[in-house]
């Protein structure tokens, strides 16, 4: 289904109108024409294409889709191809809707292969600034931008809660789980995702905010500036918890390297123990005569230097923090 809105000297003027009306409304002066399309079909695509000159090659990179962030200029309009991220930390995933957007001088469309983008908070973010609105196509496309990389920053937020509580948990005494160590593996590989997402995205903006593009007038380039400085944040955010998830990886190695170790000592303390009187009783078991043999002395003897080498081993052990 598709979404219109129409706005005239930044007044909402119409909305939810049929995409074939697009071109009276464009024939009104100061009027700004917005259409979203949800996984349309390649037809639909093709009758946009020739409503409004959308270039062939800009097609073909919505219809391929999974498209790297990047702007794309042609003759009558730029293409942006970016995408909306959320991070589902239960199954260790990140979520993520392409959005790819026409950008003309009086109207602008976005295309989502999902509805995981709502679009509503788009509408919302445009309904809260009318002032704004005047500044026609450029507001729309930053306020876009806007909800686009504030899930970029819940995105971030999300990967540093998750990692905080996955730090504390190395230095628990119980053993990790699997599935636990399996769900780190899938956060890591969701990162390093992100991350290949948010580095063309900072690049993508920059090549927008170029002076010689009309896109961004003056009025609007403070507000592209801090929607590129807040993208130049997420970008060094995931490059320092790409650090903390290797230094995690790191600490997580040397920690069960530690636990072996530890128990090894253990073993082989409590074996050593183990083996006094295991020889003692086999050297008194001899079937030939020994000093004390066959007296109830021999027995104390014996049994006397079981317990004080044996107590000796344990209390030297124990001061060496081996048991």
């Amino acid at each position: 289904m598709a979404r219109t809105r129409a706005y005239r000297s930044g007044v909402l003027t119409a909305e939810d109108f049929p995409v074939a009306d697009v071109s009276e409304y464009l024939d009104e002066p100061d009027t700004v024409v917005w259409i979203d399309l949800c996984a349309p079909a390649t037809q639909q695509l093709h009758e946009l294409a020739d409503e409004l000159g959308l270039h062939d090659l800009a097609i073909e990179d919505v219809i391929k889709s999974r498209q790297r962030p990047k702007v794309d200029y042609y003759p009558t309009h730029l293409f942006l191809s970016c995408r909306a991220v959320g991070v589902d930390t239960d199954r260790g995933r990140l979520d993520e809707t392409e959005v790819d957007t026409f950008v003309g001088t009086r109207w602008l469309v976005t295309i989502r292969d999902s509805d995981g983008f709502p679009i509503e908070d788009v509408l919302d973010r445009w309904d809260r600034s009318t002032d704004l609105a005047r500044g026609g196509v450029g507001f729309f496309l930053y306020g876009l931008l806007d909800v686009v990389v504030d899930g970029y920053f819940e995105a971030v937020q999300a990967f540093d809660y998750y990692y905080d509580d996955v730090s504390e948990s190395l230095f628990v005494d119980e053993p990790i789980q699997l599935e636990r160590q399996r769900q780190w593996f899938d956060m890591r590989r969701a990162l390093v995702h992100f991350h290949r997402l948010a580095v063309p995205m900072r690049e993508a903006l920059s090549s927008l905010m170029r002076r010689d593009h009309a896109v961004v007038t003056e009025a609007l380039y403070p507000y592209y500036q801090d929607v590129y400085d807040h993208t130049l944040r997420v970008s060094e955010s995931t490059e320092s918890l790409r650090d903390l998830v290797s230094t995690i990886v790191e600490t997580n190695l040397s920690l069960r390297e530690y636990r072996q170790n530890q128990i090894v000592k253990k073993v082989s303390g409590w074996a050593a123990i183990i083996a006094v009187p295991a020889f003692l009783t086999g050297y008194f078991g001899m079937n030939v005569p020994y000093p004390g043999s066959g007296r109830i002395s021999g027995a104390i003897g014996s049994t006397l230097l079981i317990i004080v080498i044996s107590g000796g081993l344990y209390l030297l052990f124990r001061r060496k923090d081996w048991l």
